[in-house]
């Protein structure tokens, strides 16, 4: 785990990130990524996304980020949310937007800016809020401190920091 910590620091660490991601909720449950190596303890569950490229727009880099992690094509929808993610050495802007699927099928990606050999995705999947709910609050993305049911995700957009310095 240090070689993928060390990594992580490596790629995004030092910088500040402008990332998107994406808010698939269907039924009660809602589409999340369990990260290793990230956060206090070693674990992150987030809604799928990633790095904006120079020259792609925010659409272009949803779409992009849904293919690689996902193996899903979407639509992208409204703006949802903003948050500042700041815990040293990794600090990002994230802009998270609906999403509709539209075609593929659903399997756990990769994260291409990361080695072959320290891949952080481990796991893919539609988690019931109920069951999400459950989860230790410090594995979890700081956006369910919240958005802690599909019903919330209908409120305007929210700005909010999680900051850890």
């Amino acid at each position: 785990m240090a070689d993928i910590r060390k990594e992580i620091e490596s790629v995004f660490g030092n910088q500040l990130r402008l990332r998107i991601s994406g808010i698939c909720i269907i039924d009660d449950s809602i589409l999340l990524i369990k990260h290793l190596s990230i956060g206090e303890k070693g674990t992150l569950w987030a809604p799928p996304g990633g790095g904006l490229h120079f020259g792609e727009t925010i659409t272009e880099t949803l779409k992009r980020e849904f293919i690689e992690e996902t193996g899903l094509s979407i639509d992208v929808g409204e703006l949802v949310m903003v948050n500042e993610y700041l815990e040293s050495p990794l600090h990002a802007v994230e802009l998270f937007f609906k999403v509709k699927i539209i075609g593929g099928e659903l399997k756990k990606g990769s994260d291409p800016e990361m080695s072959p050999s320290n891949q952080i995705i481990s796991e893919i999947r539609y988690v019931p809020f109920k069951e999400l709910a459950l989860f230790d609050p410090d594995t979890k993305h700081s956006m369910f401190k919240t958005y802690g049911k599909a019903s919330d995700f209908l409120k305007p957009v929210l700005f909010q920091q999680n900051i850890n310095n």
